[in-house]
């Protein structure tokens, strides 16, 4: 084997070890969908409409202060060993709510687990984005959303055998939950043999550790030119004192975290998430019986990992603002016609089949378009001293929004999420992290903010 298949093999590993993340983040999320309707019978944990939305939201808040609170934490102490801990809190609250007696403990360990889901959507893409040579960064960063939306589909899969052929079995739902404890061993024993990221081992002044890990996954020479330049970088920020949110009261880093916030609102308002965490509810009101809704929500989980393979080719070849909007256009006319159709047709047989067919589409925009663009820019747009932060914050937005919205489809608020993409986000491909922080501060210091936002 050659120097450079070994090092494409080290790097392959390094992003298939880090996205176990995204694994267990799209399984938590996702295995709510199936296991509500058993979870709330009489016999088990009895819910109310009140407590059922306790149950599924309360995961959303854990999110994201775990968003914020790793996002400062893995500044501190290193993205590898944040996402190992993660690793170990992910098992410990997957058991938690697998065996809670009663709401109050599953609140509690969904909350917990919340913690752990947050925790790894800000750290994993921004992980990965420091890892990754510049030309190879958007597709190694949308992997992570390929293996989110592939924990979705593994949990509508385990949901609908579960559900179909333990129907009559009270704890059928343990069984969903329990599940999530398998990928998050695996998480943990793959990070032991990840290295440290080189751009948060020269901020903390290990430059010979730092080369040695960049010679492991590129050339020699490149190595050397990427730890120079990572480290005139770090020299910039040697004055300053540690990351915290003054620091962005600097014009230009405040511009750059109103865009992380942009985008991650952007993402949130079109309503994936009531898709992801109460399909098979949709599909039961819209005409479905419950098994066959189990059984059709796969449907839903299946067009997400096409349309994100799709999506991860996509960032290689194409600039990512038009990604965002023409998938955001696309999500907008899905809810639109799903509105309508819901109105003309409703009472008629044909509602439920027009409705999946109409949410398949919207997925495929979604997943294939929005999603990968979302997480990716959120991890390029930061300086290395602030990235964790600046992630956490974006991040923060993301799951609080997800939190407030619940489980409504936002038809209305979607359109603005058009106008925000094309007046604002910037353009980020071919760029390496460092040529993306001078690009930011060259831009600010030669023109306004909208024309720099604008031009970009």
């Amino acid at each position: 084997m050659d120097m450079n298949e070994h090092r494409n093999r080290r790097l392959k590993l390094i992003m298939i070890s880090a996205t176990f993340g995204g694994l267990l983040f799209g399984y938590d999320t996702g295995v709510i969908n199936g296991a509500l309707p058993f979870m709330a019978r009489p016999d088990q944990l009895d819910l109310t409409p009140v407590t059922e939305g306790l149950v599924t939201s309360i995961l959303l808040l854990g999110a994201a202060f775990g968003a914020l609170l790793c996002g400062r934490l893995a500044d501190r102490y290193g993205r590898r060993k944040m996402i190992l801990n993660l690793s170990f809190l992910f098992f410990l609250a997957s058991l938690g709510t697998a065996l809670a007696p009663n709401v109050l403990l599953m609140a509690a360990f969904r909350f917990l687990l919340g913690l752990a889901v947050g925790g790894a959507s800000a750290m994993v893409p921004a992980f990965l984005a420091e890892m990754a040579p510049h030309e190879k960064r958007g597709r190694m960063v949308t992997q992570n959303e390929l293996m989110i939306v592939g924990g979705q589909f593994l949990a509508y899969v385990f949901n609908a055998i579960l559900g179909v052929t333990m129907a009559n079995t009270g704890h059928v739902w343990r069984y969903m939950l329990v599940i999530c404890a398998v990928p998050a061993i695996m998480l943990f024993a793959s990070m032991l043999k990840v290295p440290e990221s080189p751009r948060w081992l020269i901020s903390k002044g290990k430059k010979s550790e730092a080369l040695r890990v960049l010679k492991q996954i590129r050339e020699d020479k490149r190595a050397e030119a990427e730890c120079r330049e990572i480290q005139e970088a770090v020299e910039k920020d040697t004055a300053l004192e540690k990351a915290s949110l003054k620091d962005f009261s600097t014009p230009w880093l405040r511009r750059l975290l109103w865009i992380g916030i942009g985008v991650a609102i952007v993402n949130q308002i079109t309503g994936v998430n009531s898709i992801m965490y109460y399909g098979t509810q949709i599909l039961k009101e819209s005409g479905f019986g419950t098994k066959a809704a189990l059984i059709a929500n796969i449907g839903n989980g299946l067009i997400s990992v096409i349309a994100v393979i799709f999506g991860i080719w996509l960032v290689g070849k194409v600039r990512r603002r038009p990604i965002l909007l023409i998938g955001l256009a696309g999500t907008t006319t899905a809810l639109l016609l799903i509105a309508i159709f819901s109105i003309v047709l409703d009472g008629s047989m044909a509602l439920p089949y027009v409705v999946l067919s109409l949410t398949v589409l919207f997925l495929a925009f979604m997943q294939g378009c929005v999603g990968p663009v979302t997480w990716l820019v959120i991890a390029e747009i930061f300086p290395q001293r602030l990235r964790g932060l600046g992630s956490g914050i974006s991040v923060f937005f993301l799951w609080i929004l997800n939190f407030v919205i619940g489980f409504a489809f936002p038809i209305l608020l979607s359109s603005v999420g058009l106008s925000f993409t094309f007046f604002f986000m910037p353009e980020t491909k071919g760029r390496t992290l460092e040529e993306l922080e001078e690009h930011f501060r060259s831009r600010h210091d030669h023109n306004t903010p909208e024309q720099s936002v604008i031009e970009v």
